[in-house]
């Protein structure tokens, strides 16, 4: 199969096309590098041995989409490329909506120019909002509390009158929270400034890049206070859209699932689990909380177990671990001289 990967150098996306190459897939990427770096896809190519086709260009580029389409001639689009922090969503919402709204309506429309029907599109389980019910399984009412989580919504809705009204598949993967790296060491998460997300920031604490964690909120209604999340390695979540792939080519319509573990832990057992994974103190200290932040969230992946015949199997041990030995050996990130 011809897969497009826009923002295929990114965190997620990279270890996608690890997973994409070693079922044979073509593999071609468009990325802007705004907030990932080419070096990327030179380790991807190291790793898997395999050809990876790449495009530098902004996803709300018309010209810039059209030509890849018609160069490349993909037969599916795994769509990774956006804004994903709710803290600035919230402080520029302008830019969210342009890049993950305007990105989406710009590439479905190079899509249907080039007859493309299959999209698997990077969604997000804030899209749910303040819990109803817990764990939210894919029926939960849709109330995102911050902008983020609203620009994913919209594509959402977007792609499903889209698949409506052509025919086409839309497989909308709802991501809890991505940790951990890849087994080699030479794949990780490398915010390119400071981190939005937890492990990646107690991994520059343990690497001694940044003196503690900010723990924002410690009175939220959970068993220590601290916010709970249902954290998911990052090889599981690659692996789910290998699996989406495999089902857009045989159903059609629009499809949210879910794609997490169903097992949430706390930010102070994050902190803990990376204490054992390193061997290093991690100071944390309490600041207020974050708008756009709710105090629990969790998986029912039933329907992706039932329909995609996918589930994670990395424990919390795997996921610390993997993000100490990549934070570990490339202290720099891909900056890291050397590798």
């Amino acid at each position: 199969m011809r897969v497009l990967v826009t923002g295929g150098a990114g965190y997620i996306g990279s270890h996608t096309l690890v997973e994409l190459l070693g079922q044979a897939h073509a593999v071609c990427v468009m990325d802007s590098y705004a907030n990932s770096s080419p070096v990327v896809l030179d380790r991807v190519r190291m790793l898997t041995n395999g050809t990876v086709t790449a495009v530098e260009g902004d996803v709300r580029h018309d010209d810039t989409l059209r030509r890849v389409m018609a160069d490349f001639r993909p037969e599916v689009v795994i769509h990774f490329a956006g804004l994903k922090a709710v803290g600035d969503s919230m402080s520029d919402p302008l830019g969210y909506y342009d890049v993950n709204v305007n990105g989406t309506l710009a590439l479905l429309r190079a899509m249907d120019v080039a007859g493309c029907r299959r999209i698997i599109f990077s969604s997000s389980a804030t899209v749910y909002g303040e819990p109803v019910y817990l764990p939210y399984d894919e029926a939960h009412p849709l109330n995102p509390t911050s902008v983020y989580g609203r620009t994913k919504m919209i594509a959402e809705h977007i792609l499903t009158d889209w698949a409506a009204a052509n025919g086409g598949s839309a497989v909308l993967l709802r991501y809890f929270n991505p940790v951990g790296a890849h087994a080699s060491a030479t794949l990780g998460e490398d915010p390119a400034d400071v981190p939005n997300n937890l492990m990646p920031y107690i991994a520059q604490v343990a690497v001694g890049q940044r003196s503690h964690v900010n723990v924002f909120g410690d009175d939220y209604d959970t068993p220590d206070g601290t916010g709970l999340r249902d954290y998911i390695h990052v090889v599981d979540l690659a692996r789910a859209h290998v699996a989406a792939v495999d089902y857009a080519t045989q159903r059609k319509g629009a499809r949210p699932f879910n794609i997490g573990t169903g097992q949430p832990y706390s930010v102070q057992q994050m902190v803990e689990a990376f204490r054992k994974a390193s061997g290093h103190p991690i100071p944390t200290v309490i600041a207020p909380r974050r708008a756009g932040d709710i105090a629990a969230m969790q998986a029912d992946s039933t329907r992706a177990h039932a329909e995609l015949g996918w589930r994670a199997t990395h424990t919390l041990d795997d996921m610390a671990a993997s993000t100490w030995a990549w934070q570990s050996g490339n202290p720099a990130g891909f900056r890291t001289p050397g590798r």
